[in-house]
């Protein structure tokens, strides 16, 4: 699917898209498909217009396992939009140790320029491929001095293409050959707790003394080599500052942020502890980064207008009004998620395009077992997974995990010596495996 037909897909065509790996959860889908929709919109206005409207971010509510992530992962993928999911109870306040909220800013940043770049290798793959190709036959087939004569230059040709032609049938991987390779620094930016203005720092030091540019001979085998040639040549090839402008635009402009237990930092009425400065203190550090400011990052200013943001919590022991009213008003639309029963967790199981059932078909494929579930035991399997919810803490579909681990848990160990088999997996066994743990509670407790 091409980058415009995806940029302009509707509505409809978003949830559509959704359904095939994710299921029920309607509203929720819906609202994000609105939201996208709305970004490309704004982005046909005229700029004056554009800059006057800001995203609707949004406020999911719903236990764990029931989709809240992957309906937004999901999404980001597919727009090839830079997504950054974070746990709002990691972060402290301003001037006690941990991290700060600023750093999800530089998060995204990092993770859109991780995305331009990887788009602008793929649109330069062949001069990339190119560019190693030439480095690796060079170090095999050393160039002629200038002055040589016209018939060792036409050898030469016709052994360079004979080289050619043996490397692109993999024939050279075993060949080993020494290229010059950067040394690698310690990068102190690359830690999260790290201000930008100490990183910069650390980089104008390096610069200084020429650590960023020494390199060393190292012999490696060819297969080798063209990763790490690879990596050269779109250092070489592409412009390091058009790809930190094309990123900051890209994560200005279709940044997402998911924040993950949102619930975690909201404070009860009924909480002994109403005014607790540390989870206060975040909702409060994380207003201006919601309402709207200007983040320094590694890749320069980024500013935060129109990033969606979409916090995501069960508020099982709080509810969204002990939330300060300030970050309440920035998460205008709420949707609340399903809890999933055995009819969903069968859909689960089944019908998405990489769904649990096919992933275990596929792994145990590997050993040459051909393993088939029947109806009643996919069945019976979605029932127990809700029973084992209802009777402890509900995790929604993570609990599918579980039960299959259990179920095909002697099956997968006894793999290698079944090759060439063919399993059925029947309701009988599901039930020897699961019945008597899902009974008991203090079975399905601490075992599923």
């Amino acid at each position: 699917m091409s980058k415009n037909v995806v940029e302009n897909m509707t509505p409809k065509e978003i949830v559509e898209y959704l359904d095939r790996y994710v299921i029920g959860q309607g509203n929720a889908k819906r609202v994000i498909a609105i939201a996208l929709r709305n970004r490309w919109r704004r982005m046909q206005l005229d700029e004056t217009m554009a800059q006057e409207v800001t995203p609707k971010n949004i406020l999911m509510i719903g236990s764990t396992g029931v989709g809240k992530t992957e309906i937004a992962r999901r999404l980001a993928k597919m727009m090839s939009l830079p997504f950054v999911k974070v746990e709002a109870s990691k972060y402290t306040e301003v001037g006690f140790v941990g991290r700060d909220v600023e750093s999800m800013i530089r998060d995204l940043a990092m993770e859109s320029l991780a995305l331009v770049k990887k788009e602008e290798a793929e649109n330069n793959k062949e001069k990339i491929e190119a560019y190693v190709e030439n480095k690796i036959i060079e170090k095999l087939l050393p160039p002629l001095p200038k002055g040589a004569s016209e018939e060792k230059l036409a050898d030469y040709d016709r052994a360079f293409a004979k080289k050619q032609e043996q490397f692109a049938k993999g024939e050279l991987d075993h060949l080993k050959i020494e290229i010059d390779v950067a040394e690698m620094s310690f990068d102190i930016a690359s830690s999260p707790n790290v201000p930008p203005d100490v990183a910069e720092v650390q980089e104008s030091i390096i610069k200084v003394i020429g650590g960023m540019n020494k390199k060393k001979k190292k012999e490696v085998s060819v297969k080798d080599a063209k990763k790490i040639l690879a990596s050269e040549a779109a250092r070489e090839l592409l412009n390091e500052e058009e790809l930190k402008a094309k990123a900051l635009e890209r994560a200005r402009s279709g940044g997402i942020i998911f924040i993950d237990e949102i619930d975690k930092i909201a404070v009860s009425a009924n909480s002994s502890s109403r005014q607790d400065p540390s989870k206060e203190g975040v909702q409060r550090d994380l207003l201006p980064i919601v309402e709207g400011s200007s983040v320094k990052t590694k890749i320069g200013q980024l500013d935060t207008d129109h990033i969606l943001f979409i916090a995501a919590g069960a508020f099982h022991l709080s509810k969204p009004s002990d939330l300060i009213p300030e970050l309440q008003g920035r998460f205008p639309l709420r949707v609340e998620l399903d809890s999933l029963d055995k009819e969903a967790l069968y859909r689960i199981l089944t019908e998405p395009a990489n769904s649990l059932i096919n992933q275990y078909k596929a792994l145990l494929g590997v050993e040459g077992v051909e393993v088939e579930f029947s109806e009643e035991a996919l069945r019976a399997l979605a029932e127990y997974s809700a029973l084992a919810n209802e009777k402890t803490e509900d995790i929604g579909a993570r609990r599918l995990h579980t039960v299959m681990e259990r179920l095909l848990e002697d099956l997968s160990f006894e793999a290698d010596s079944k090759s060439g088999q063919k399993v059925e997996i029947a309701k009988e066994l599901v039930d020897e495996k699961l019945g008597s743990l899902v009974e008991s509670e203090d079975s399905t407790r601490y075992i599923l």
